[in-house]
């Protein structure tokens, strides 16, 4: 039983590691496609890698598709593509801390919905805590005080948004399914949930709207003098291989089993380290500053965080 949880930190920790990234990529890609491409290519990649390391069908209860697709719909469409917006509003290391608040509203969320007891006057105090740290990284770390309430709400509604995935996660782990199969199957009906979301942006983009910023992030274009100049890009290829295959299909399969072995709010306070993996990445890569007050409001979350695991961590999701 040790050696099978330490297994299960491992692995969580690998995709901590790699989803810290993950930030710093989107950010590159933003440059040349817009956030529902990058979510829509990494997927379908995702989606193909995982038949690969998994060439097998699994028997599926018919109303478990519905929860499979309500994890795709959570975890993949909304989760994955307001995270995307957010980039792009604001900068990679912004996001990384708000989104790390995510065990927060995991424990919410599974108290109110299964009934699971996980708040307590830690997790009070330490969401408080994180609060506090949140808005000071929300300020940017810069003598205005300025800050960008559009791609920072959207990093807390992607926090929200993961709660829910990971509620859902905790009831799919139940049933036992193939961890590998059952996360290609929340791929596939996230796909599908993409293909109408790009009318919107195709409809606003067409009529050359203005002021319609989350709209247009929705936008496919099929010009071929642009797909011509950003595939031929060796980065954006290696960029979008890496969120697909590896961040997506391998690190999300990954934690879907972390979760079903040492349990789902507990596993998820790994996401605390996210902001850490991210901020450095940002720095070397991209040049974001590592302002005094952003460090400040970056360590004091991840304190509230940990402070708010006191009690919490004694309880398990199985």
């Amino acid at each position: 039983m040790k050696n099978q949880k330490a297994f299960g930190y491992f692995i969580a920790a690998i995709s901590v590691f790699f989803w810290g990234i993950t930030f710093v990529c989107t950010k590159y890609l933003l440059r040349d496609f817009t956030s529902l491409e990058i979510l829509f290519y990494r997927f379908i990649a995702a989606y193909l890698g995982l038949w690969i390391i998994r060439p097998k069908l699994i028997k599926i209860a018919p109303r478990d598709n519905l929860l499979f697709a309500l994890a795709g719909l959570a975890g993949v469409v909304l989760y994955q593509l307001t995270e995307n917006i957010a980039i792009h509003f604001t900068n990679a290391s912004n996001v990384s801390v708000i989104v790390s608040i995510c065990p927060l509203f995991t424990a919410i969320i599974s108290q109110i919905f299964l009934k699971e007891k996980h708040l307590s006057l830690w997790f009070i105090i330490g969401f408080i805590i994180s609060i506090t740290g949140v808005t000071l990284v929300c300020l940017n770390g810069n003598t205005t005080l300025e800050f960008n309430p559009k791609g920072d709400f959207l990093a807390l509604l992607a926090g929200i948004c993961w709660g829910f995935y990971s509620m859902l996660i905790s009831v799919a782990n139940r049933r036992n399914y193939d961890p590998v199969c059952s996360t290609r199957r929340i791929f596939f009906f996230s796909v599908l949930m993409m293909i109408p979301l790009s009318f919107g942006g195709w409809l606003v983009s067409s009529n050359g709207a203005d002021g319609a910023e989350f709209l247009q992030s929705l936008y496919f274009t099929f010009d071929k003098t642009i797909n011509a100049s950003r595939f031929s890009n060796p980065l954006n290829w290696a960029y979008l291989l890496f969120l697909g295959v590896v961040a997506n299909g391998f690190c999300f399969a990954m934690w879907n089993k972390a979760c079903k072995i040492c349990g789902t709010v507990k596993i998820n306070c790994g996401l605390y380290l996210i902001p850490v993996v991210t901020i450095i990445f940002a720095f070397f890569t991209l040049g974001e500053k590592i302002t005094l007050l952003g460090a400040a409001g970056a360590l004091i979350t991840i304190i509230g965080l940990f402070i708010s695991e006191k009690k919490t961590n004694q309880t398990n999701l199985e």
